[in-house]
């Protein structure tokens, strides 16, 4: 008999097994679960980009067993003694895989190495605090000193208010790692992914060499209920999506999912190609 499947719990169904059905987020109809991961988790009808993980991401996009994740030495702590903020670090951290809200590390985009960020909503809006700024830091500066193009997929609610101050800081301490590329010459792609909004937005993300988006993805400072207390007019129905900021310049292009491995391998070869590493066949990466 054929069973329901919610899409909380999407990720560990079988993608081969038979008779298993959820619904799209956006539109409501029912998708084949099998043929939904084929999709890479879009809805054939609507064209709807659900969340993925981090690591599912990494694994879609980048060659096969390439990854050698790093900085897995840190973690974040309650250092402002933040009410319920440790407690909720430790069940976070029990139910997961993931040690705080961005996974980095290097991997090979078709035999090219990279410096590769990818942000996991699943972990408190996947926001930035000091590990994650940390970590985003450490993969820009990897990609200089290793002499590689920087990729970083972007997903987050904004600054992790349990950390204060030491959360907004992670904001010119990433940007500055960016700018360090720059001076290098090293290429940094950024994705905007759903959701990609506030101090993330308005820090490293914002200011890549290119800037691509998959569709409908949710790109902003302010939220719109936020706009509206401001007393911001009345904006489009667009307003806030990959697709508004697109035509206003700050993304690049808008690129689907089963499209996004292509295209960033072009770009990589493209911009990349005067980089000493792109030409090496040695390993990347420290130890796996």
């Amino acid at each position: 008999m054929a069973r329901w499947v919610s899409f909380e719990v999407l990720s560990k169904v079988d993608a081969s097994a038979k008779g298993d059905f959820l619904q799209c987020q956006n539109c409501k109809k029912i998708i084949f679960s099998a043929d939904f991961e084929l999709g890479q988790r879009v809805c054939p009808y609507c064209n709807h980009h659900h969340r993925i993980s981090a690591r599912t991401r990494i694994e879609w996009t980048f060659d096969p067993g390439s990854f050698l994740e790093a900085d897995l030495e840190l973690s974040s702590v309650d250092t402002l003694g933040f009410p319920g903020y440790q407690a909720k670090l430790d069940q976070l951290r029990e139910k997961g895989e993931l040690a705080d809200s961005v996974v980095t590390g290097t991997a090979r985009l078709e035999g090219r190495p990279v410096s590769v960020g990818a942000a996991d909503f699943s972990f408190i809006g996947g926001s930035m605090g000091s590990v994650n700024g940390e970590k985003i830091t450490r993969a820009l500066e990897r990609a200089v000193d290793s002499r590689m193009p920087a990729i970083l997929f972007c997903t987050s609610g904004g600054a992790r208010m349990q950390e204060g101050i030491l959360s907004l800081m992670q904001m010119a301490k990433t940007t500055a790692a960016v700018e360090r590329c720059r001076a290098n010459g090293v290429p940094y792609i950024a994705v905007f992914t759903d959701p990609t909004m506030a101090g993330v937005l308005a820090s490293y993300a914002s200011v890549a060499d290119v800037i691509l988006a998959e569709p409908k993805a949710l790109v902003g400072f302010a939220g719109l209920r936020v706009s509206k207390q401001a007393g911001v007019g009345k904006v489009p129905d667009d307003f806030q999506t990959a697709e508004f900021v697109h035509a206003h310049g700050m993304v690049d292009k808008i690129v689907a999912r089963k499209d996004l491995r292509r295209t960033l391998s072009g770009l990589v070869a493209t911009l990349g190609g005067h980089l000493a590493s792109t030409d090496s066949a040695e390993p990347i990466g420290g130890e796996a």
